[in-house]
Formats: C-alpha cells, structure tokens, sequence
C-alpha cells in the first residue's frame, strides 16, 4: 500500500523510519516533512490542518493509511475528516482526542472515573483563579488547558510566582487560546515516566516505557521545551508499578473514553508519576511523544503497519508487542535560545557519519531541518534527536553521547545530563 504520514518532525521522521521497513509498504509520502523524512518519503508542501488538501492527495494517490503524528491536527479533527472520504487513517477522533486537547477535560474524566490524579480545580475566570490561589500550599502547578507545543504548564513556588502565571497564561495569553481556561494542580514529587500505548477502543497495549526531559537546561532547570531528550526503558518502572497501571490506569482510561461516548482508536501516550503513594497520571497525549518516539520505535519489533491496521480495525487483542531487549538514548540538539529566540540557517555537518552506523544502532531524527542548495540546514528551535542503543541504560546513554558530538552546527546547544538519572538508580 501507499502510506501517508502527517506531520514534520522528529517523531514523524522516526515513523518513517519504522514503516518503511514494513513489508507491506510500497511508497510513502509526508506532509511535510523535513529534510531528514525525505530519505524514506516524498515531501509534499500541504500543510498539517489543510484538510481538503490532505483528503484529496490521499484519493489522488490512493494512500491506504494515513497516519497522524501531530496533535493540533487530531485535535481539529482531521481524523474525521479522513473518515468521511471513507480514508482508512490511523489517530483518535476529535471527540476522542480532547484526552489531550483539554487538559480540564481529562482531569474530569479522572475524577469520574477514579483514575489516580493529583489533586486540582478548572478555571475560566483569572479573578477566581487568583482567590483560589491564596488557599493553597506551595509549590503548585498551573496548565493551560488547551496545546500549548508542550510548553503550557508552569510550576510556581510563591503566590507571587503562581499570580504572575496566571496573568500570563488567561491575561496575557502567552499560549493564545490554549489558555481561555485553566487547570491548577497540586504538585506532585517523584519519578516522572512516560507509557506509549496503542489502543483500539477496547484494548490496550503498552509499549516499553521512557523517560522524556522537558527542561532546558541541565538539572532540570530553565524554560519547559518540548523535549530535549529521553530514555528507554526507564529502571523505575517495575513490574509492580506495570501490574497497578494495567489495573487502574491503562484500561481505565480506555473504558473511560468508551462510556464517554468518544472511542479512542490510536496513541494514548500516558505520563506518570511514581509517588509515594501510587503512580498517579500528570498528563495525557493522544500520539506519540517527540522525542519519546525516538527510543521506543527503534526497539519495537513489529511491524508497524499491522498494529495501527489492528487498532483502526479493532483487533488489537490479536497483537502481542514485542520489543528488543535493550535500551535506548535520544539527545536533542538544538538551537542555542531555544525555546526563546534562535537563529535558523545553520549548515549541519556530521549526518551521514551517524547515518553510516546505524546498522550499530546508531540514528539520527530531524526535527527543525530543511534542504537547501548548500546542504542541509538548521529550521527550528529543535533541530535534531541523536539516539543510540545500548545493551543497557548506561552504555545506550554514552553511545548517544558519543554521536551527539559527531553532528555539529553553529549555535548547537544540548543537555549533558540526559538519562543521569540512571547513573542513580
């Protein structure tokens, strides 16, 4: 078949990757894609929300799935749109893919349904918002409730700090409309860990878990980004944690969005965090996770083609996921100001020395690229996902490390500390 994938990323580029290794794949096209894509696909300049456009190149080129990378797309809808061409596409409808559009939605259906949660209230209104501030203890999370690139949510140690985002987030609106109303959430501590799943409205099945790291900086400091790297498997999920999330987490979501009325075929990535009393869920996405992609789908066995065609078809129970038994390493590299102000136009160099060891388990994932006539250029904030494989956490980690400094560009910027945490477990 003809495959279609929507978006231009580094997670689309790691889908790519995956689906032109299916057997059943004849030609695959991306819209639009990047530099990096273009190797497995054909770039088309339509953009992720034109949906007439992308409906009508899928008849033109008989695609026989389409899969959605990005969230802005399924949150509009385009899933339906699809559907409604009689389009086989992989992704949550729009009424299913709210589970990451609102962010007070999804704490809703936790509290109905009793899915462990940190404790919160919703806001529309910034002068409730700031009343309710004063009766809370420190620090405390504010979300905006819509997508906000990863970057909507704020964790405030003062009443000061807290005050200021909420004039930030419903009054200023540093996240435009994203942020017309919000969640306040009680500040939850441990691990942080991030579940990949597929889901085929009744069934779930997980993938190996990771760990993404959203900070800027190292230690966990600066702005929140959309990722600057990641690990898998993370040593903090254990069989326990497995066996209390399958029960009360996994499946429960899934039944959840079923008595809703808002069946959820496709991603639900879950983010977790590991408290001292029980993991409790921090968040939904309704796709894979970037650059929590680029870890996992290296190490997943299947072909990935007849898992999206089970969950779309409902028969997902069929599937068992199987995954390599080792580990993965992505380390973002950037633009230095991300996720601020950076300059674009950078020649990168050092790609085809990675792209030559990949048969070693060594990959790299555009991000913020694009092909001009003297190479291939920096175009985003995040312009590239190194990432390497390892028999274990610790030798993944140091290969990752090891190619990060075999790309280079003017103003590249990266953590040093990805995947530290394992040193210390």
């Amino acid at each position: 078949m003809n495959v279609l994938i929507v978006g231009s990323g580094g997670r689309e580029h790691a889908l790519a990757w995956k689906i032109s290794k299916s057997s059943r794949v004849d030609k695959i096209y991306c819209a639009p894609g990047n530099a990096g894509i273009e190797e497995y696909a054909e770039c088309v300049p339509i953009g992720v929300l034109d949906f007439p456009a992308l409906t009508a190149f899928a008849r033109e080129k008989e695609i026989g799935l389409t899969v959605i990378g990005m969230d802005d797309p399924l949150v509009a809808g385009v899933v339906d749109a699809f559907e409604a061409e009689g389009l086989r596409v992989f992704g949550p409808s729009k009424a299913a893919a709210i589970l990451e559009g609102s962010k007070a939605f999804s704490k809703d259906l936790m509290k109905k349904y009793n899915i462990p949660t940190a404790g919160y209230e919703n806001f529309e209104d910034a002068d409730k918002a700031l009343t309710y501030l004063e009766t809370v203890d420190f620090p405390i999370v504010l979300k905006a409730d819509g997508l906000a690139l990863g970057k909507g949510v704020l964790i405030c140690n003062s009443l000061e700090e807290a005050q200021a985002g909420v004039k930030e987030i419903m009054l200023d609106k540093k996240f435009g409309n994203a942020g017309n109303q919000m969640v306040i959430e009680e500040f939850l501590t441990g691990r942080e860990v991030s579940v990949l799943s597929f889901v085929d409205g009744n069934t779930v099945r997980i993938m190996t878990s990771a760990q993404d790291h959203k900070r800027a900086g190292d230690g966990d400091t600066g702005l929140n980004t959309g990722g600057m790297g990641t690990f898998s498997p993370s040593p903090f999920y254990t069989e326990e944690v497995d066996e209390f999330c399958q029960k009360y987490i996994y499946q429960a979501t899934v039944d959840a969005m079923r008595a809703e009325d808002r069946t959820f075929k496709g991603i639900i990535f879950f983010g977790l965090m590991l408290t001292e009393k029980g993991p409790k869920v921090l968040e939904y996405n309704a796709r894979f996770g970037d650059p929590e992609a680029q870890v996992v789908i290296p190490r997943m066995k299947n072909d990935i083609v007849d898992v999206m065609e089970a969950c779309i078809d409902g028969r997902l129970s069929e599937i068992s996921l199987e995954f390599e038994d080792n580990a993965a390493v992505c380390v973002v590299l950037a633009s230095d100001g991300y996720p601020v102000k950076y300059e674009k136009g950078f020649l990168i160099d050092g790609l085809d020395t990675v792209k030559a060891k990949e048969e070693e388990g060594y990959y790299v994932f555009h991000a913020g690229t694009k092909k001009t006539d003297k190479g291939i250029v920096t175009n985003g904030g995040r312009v590239l996902g190194v990432t390497a494989k390892g028999a274990d956490l610790k030798t993944a980690r140091a290969n990752a490390y090891k190619a990060a400094e075999w790309v280079n560009f003017e103003n590249k910027y990266m953590r040093h500390d990805i995947g530290k945490a394992i040193d210390e477990a």
